[in-house]
């Protein structure tokens, strides 16, 4: 099965001050300038995977001058001997934060089997609605980038920890702790590659979710990451010779792939903003109901509202709410991780404080009920996200 490759990674050459070097997902604090100005100037002029990323909330601003200037960056950082390639093997990533360690393995699939198209049936899957006109920037972004650097995380199901328990620790690559309060990451050469590749396919085998589809990968984060790699291999390969189609670069996307029952692995709820200066009107029409629990921010303060106990289905209908909330006054929505982040900022709006999902039924309600709303769950908070150290070439040569 091709689905899994071995690719060749590349990591900053020994002696680069990882600290400054790994960043947070671009897709992370996108209304908190103040998160993104303090990490800009700790890593000041230092080699850093931040000139190599576009952080979203800079979306706005100079975006063709800033496309150019991280696209000049990765060829720089390439002539200038700022990557060291590292051929034959996965790698091991332990990262320790608030909730544990948890434990994945950066490997690269083939983008062939993967959709995020709703109903799809492919062996990686998006997990929750892939909003289309989110693609367009990003592709902008990527289809002049000779690198990638991934913050996609992928999810396996494998109750036995079949797949860790024959991995064959080499070598450390990395052990540094990451800034603006991320925790601590460890990565190590793994020397049984193939051998973890065959365990991982075995988790395919069966009919598992008992209606014979197979599901290898479930996206947990940077599905939109993915979608737009997907995008950019479907526009490249009509240009590419038949023979040159299995091995071309840009096939293969890099992730890290972690086991859904890895105990620091746990799924946070993503809280919906709303900025208004109607928060009355937003709170009086606000219709809830349910054995569940949710709650409304607004000005620090929390109220506890009832919410359906069916969690997806219940943020169903509070998008569909904010929707004709705003389509009537005005306003912008956004999506938080933390709570903190959303007592913060419901001084200039209103903020709607969801319950999590469980984990247990997560591939099966995929394979049976296809994708859930837009934003359901994040895997940790802001600060626990995937961090971008390990990047990967897309182009030939």
């Amino acid at each position: 099965m091709s689905t899994i490759v071995i690719p060749e990674i590349l990591l900053p050459k020994e002696g680069t001050d990882m600290s400054r070097w790994a960043v947070n997902a671009c897709d992370q604090f996108t209304s908190d300038a103040e998160y993104w100005h303090k990490l800009e100037n700790y890593v000041g002029g230092a080699p850093s995977a931040l000139n190599l990323v576009y952080p979203e909330i800079y979306l706005k601003d100079d975006t063709e001058g800033r496309i150019e200037r991280i696209n000049s960056t990765m060829h720089s950082y390439l002539e200038g001997g700022i990557f060291t390639p590292l051929t034959g093997g996965f790698v091991l990533v332990e990262r320790r934060t608030r909730s544990g360690v948890r434990t994945g393995i950066v490997l690269a699939v083939d983008l062939e089997d993967y959709s995020f198209e709703k109903g799809a049936s492919s062996l990686i899957r998006s997990t929750e609605a892939t909003i289309l006109e989110r693609i367009p920037p990003r592709v902008r972004i990527r289809e002049s980038a000779p690198i990638e650097l991934p913050h996609v995380m992928l999810l396996y199901d494998d109750p036995t920890n079949s797949v860790l328990g024959c991995v064959k620790r080499g070598k450390k690559l990395y052990d540094f702790d990451l800034n603006m309060g991320g925790g601590h990451v460890t990565g190590t050469y793994i020397d049984n590659a193939e051998e973890v590749r065959e365990a991982l396919c075995r988790l395919t085998d069966g009919d598992r979710y008992g209606n014979g589809q197979k599901l290898m990968f479930a996206v947990g984060d940077g599905n939109h990451s993915l979608a737009t790699a997907k995008t950019c291999w479907e526009e490249l390969k009509p240009t590419i010779p038949d023979e040159d189609l299995a091995i071309h670069p840009a096939r293969y996307a890099l992730v890290e792939v972690v086991n859904i029952y890895d105990p620091a692995l746990i799924f946070e709820p993503i809280h919906r903003f709303v900025k208004t200066d109607r928060v009355e009107k937003f709170i009086n029409g606000l219709k809830t109901s349910g054995d569940g629990r949710a709650y409304i921010v607004s000005g620090g303060k929390r109220t506890a509202i009832a919410f359906n106990s069916d969690v997806p289905e219940g943020i169903r209908q509070l998008d569909a709410y904010i929707a004709e909330f705003i389509a009537e006054c005005g306003g912008e929505t956004d999506y938080i991780h933390g709570d903190d982040q959303l007592d913060r900022l419901s001084a200039s709006g209103v903020g709607i404080s969801l319950p999590p999902i469980k984990k247990d039924d997560f591939f099966r309600l995929i394979v049976t009920g296809g994708n859930l709303p837009r934003k359901t769950f994040s895997m940790g908070e802001g600060n626990e996200k995937r961090y971008y150290i390990e990047a990967k070439k897309i182009v030939k040569g």
